[in-house]
């Protein structure tokens, strides 16, 4: 059993999908310390239910993440130990908490990692470009021509380039992906873990083509091959 400090931030990762996919540690940490921090606490509660976790559960809200973290903050400065969780995978990466871990590194609170399931590195690993040589981008701007000139400046990178969608843009970002990089071959994830989890490869017209045709559900991790 791991000892839970008192006073400490720990930033724990969870599955992006199968509940299986999560740490004996994860599990230990979540059942040990005082308060558990999600993004939202009702799909949350279905991971804490699942393992049995009935700790105290608060809101770590993006919106008003400022007052969020500072509420935090008075719990760990009175002694309390809080895990940070997110929807799915890992804390930080494009998901509320960096101005958390933030405050607490100023204010001299500890702060632990408690590494796990990440949607980024499952797609890319599972992808066969390259892994040597990449850049994460996370989401790009939800306005076309903002994105395609995010999608501009990204073409002097030479290696895999690994983005972030919804289901509700992506068709919109393969469309804006192939007027720049026509000629490039993509990789598109969707629903990573899952029972419908899928792959498509080819150049954009192709990807948008499959996927025009299909129901648009999940979360998505676009790779372009640009190398």
């Amino acid at each position: 059993m791991n000892q839970i400090e008192k006073s400490t931030l720990y930033i724990v990762s969870t599955p992006i999908g199968n509940l299986g996919d999560i740490t004996y540690r994860a599990v230990e940490v979540l059942k040990g310390v005082d308060v558990i921090a999600c993004e939202d606490t009702r799909h949350s509660k279905k991971l804490l239910t699942h393992y049995g976790i009935k700790n105290r559960v608060i809101a770590y809200h993006s919106y008003n993440e400022e007052n969020s973290a500072n509420g935090i903050i008075s719990l760990l400065n009175s002694g309390n130990s809080v895990a940070l969780v997110s929807d799915g995978g890992t804390p930080c990466i494009s998901d509320p908490g960096v101005l958390l871990v933030k405050k607490c590194l100023e204010s001299g609170i500890g702060v632990v990692p408690v590494p796990g399931a990440s949607a980024l590195l499952s797609a890319l690993v599972s992808s066969g470009f390259r892994t040597d040589k990449f850049s994460f981008i996370g989401f790009l701007s939800p306005k076309s021509g903002k994105r395609k000139n995010q999608l501009e400046e990204l073409k002097n990178f030479e290696g895999t380039i690994v983005l972030y969608e919804s289901p509700y843009r992506i068709l919109k970002l393969i469309e804006d992906v192939g007027e720049v990089y026509p000629d490039k071959n993509i990789c598109v994830t969707k629903e990573l873990t899952k029972i419908n989890e899928k792959r498509i490869f080819g150049y954009p017209k192709d990807a948008l083509e499959i996927l025009a045709k299909e129901k648009i559900l999940g979360e998505f991790v676009l790779l372009i091959a640009n190398y």
